[in-house]
């Protein structure tokens, strides 16, 4: 017989994370997407209360969590109103080191990342040219006495002006020189402060609040013990961090979903326009049912892909598409509450709008939907290649 309660630990904390949400409310993220502040005082308590650490080993400092109870998390921050985005990384990008760092590299950097001491959300992967082709990366990093030189150019680089360290992808094989293409690329862990003017960021305005930059590289010198696994292992090692980067994405788009869904039949039902609820009308009533039907279907792929994910059987595929469902299911809602709200909708006193932006970046990323279904298409359903 399956399951599909929630255990008492994870309502636990999800009562537990809305406490900490309930004292940022809507106003606060309306203030800092206004402002274009970064939510510090809110990623603080985060830390404080121990969720962002919520992956990583009690052995390290952390709380020793599953990978759905961190969804749990994130998908809390977004149902109260506030924006996951600011933090997730924290909690997905650390999954390469320590999956496949030196117990060193464990000591040295987990605890410190679980106390908040040290911040490792800036994740170096997308390159201008590149886009969301990895494998054709031109950042690179040859060999030297003591460690490596990089140099290149990477963007879409996220809250790196809120980070202390950098986990950065560069070939240090050309890709023309290696036998399989997923060959060839290493991945490093780059103190910030040490480098110094080696690494130049751009911040990037976007139409949402994301503290997003582009960062030059320039002769940047990585020591060798600040190299994650081995040489030219590094796509193998980043998968790790993607599929757990994919369903924590997913569980924000599920809340986003479900506080969009919660605005907008509660506006309904209040709303008294021509001398009824415009809640009865099938047409502003049937949008939102859809969205929230949508929603928890979505929810059920996600508590699936997490599932697999724990108990080791990979679950990327299901992850991938958990994102897919959760991010077009958000953006339905948040559709749907736009046109219940009708002009109130635009109004940033009501929230939707902001909402409505932060949602549609997740059909966007971190991966695009569109290569989600042409890799559906052909992993899945044996199609032929499409890109």
């Amino acid at each position: 017989m399956m399951d599909f309660e929630y255990t008492y630990t994870q309502q636990e904390i999800r009562e537990a994370v809305r406490r900490v949400c309930d004292r940022f409310g809507l106003d606060y993220w309306r203030e800092c997407d206004e402002t274009g502040d970064y939510p510090r005082a809110f990623v603080d308590e985060m830390t404080k209360a121990g969720w962002l650490a919520a992956l990583i080993p009690e052995e390290y400092g952390g709380s020793g969590l599953g990978i759905l109870d961190a969804c749990v998390i994130l998908e809390e921050i977004n149902r109260s109103g506030g924006n996951g985005a600011a933090c997730h990384a924290q909690m997905y990008t650390m999954a390469s080191l320590l999956r496949h760092g030196s117990e060193a590299q464990k000591r040295a950097y987990l605890p410190r990342i679980a106390d908040g001491s040290l911040r490792l959300q800036a994740f170096g992967v997308t390159e201008p040219d590149a886009g969301s082709n990895t494998l054709r990366i031109k950042t690179s990093a040859r060999k030297v006495d003591g460690g490596y030189r990089i140099d290149g150019q990477k963007i879409w680089t996220s809250r790196y002006l809120y980070s202390d360290l950098y986990l950065l992808l560069a070939r240090t094989t050309p890709i023309e020189k290696v036998e399989r293409k997923t060959a060839g690329l290493s991945l490093f862990l780059v103190d910030i402060a040490a480098a110094g003017s080696s690494l130049k960021p751009t911040p990037i305005r976007t139409m949402l609040n994301h503290h997003t930059c582009q960062v030059f590289i320039d002769d940047l010198f990585v020591p060798d013990v600040n190299l994650i696994g081995e040489e030219g292992k590094g796509f193998g090692y980043l998968v790790d961090s993607l599929n757990a980067e994919r369903l924590l994405v997913a569980s924000e788009s599920i809340g986003d979903g479900k506080w969009f869904v919660k605005a907008a039949s509660g506006y309904a039902g209040d709303r008294v326009v021509f001398d009824r609820q415009i809640g009865a009308n099938q047409g502003v009533q049937f949008p939102i049912a859809r969205a929230h039907i949508n929603v928890e279907a979505a929810e059920l792929m996600r508590n699936k892909a997490a599932t697999l994910f724990g108990e080791g059987d990979g679950g990327g595929r299901e992850a991938t598409m958990a994102k897919y469902l959760a991010s077009e299911a958000a953006w339905e809602a948040a559709e749907a509450a736009m046109t219940t709200f009708g002009g109130y909708g635009f109004a940033s006193e009501f929230h939707v709008e902001r909402k409505w932006r932060e949602a549609r970046l997740f059909r966007t990323a971190p991966i695009s939907n569109n290569l989600v279904l042409a890799q559906v298409a052909q992993h899945v359903l044996g199609m032929p290649r499409s890109y």
